[in-house]
């Protein structure tokens, strides 16, 4: 990965790679990073077991990839995630 962030799109990214319903494709969209890249930048800057439970969480989840995903879901999160 030769990508450098600074520290605010650093952590964009971290918490993007946790939400459920941000894909991987958005990720690298905005960011210009692949999945095995965030792989890598989550088990870097995460704890080992905080590393554990993201991959235990994002294995196998279908919203983490388009492909994937039920076309229903057309936003990349929930209506009450960012209050006004």
């Amino acid at each position: 990965m030769t990508i450098d962030l600074n520290t605010a799109d650093l952590s964009r990214v971290i918490e993007m790679a946790w939400e459920d319903r941000t894909p991987f494709e958005a990720i690298s969209s905005l960011y210009g990073l692949s999945e095995p890249d965030v792989i890598k930048l989550m088990r870097r800057e995460l704890k080992p077991g905080s590393f554990r439970l993201w991959r235990a969480r994002v294995s196998g989840r279908t919203t983490k990839h388009l492909k994937l995903r039920s076309p229903e879901i057309s936003r990349a999160y929930c209506p009450t995630q960012y209050k006004r």
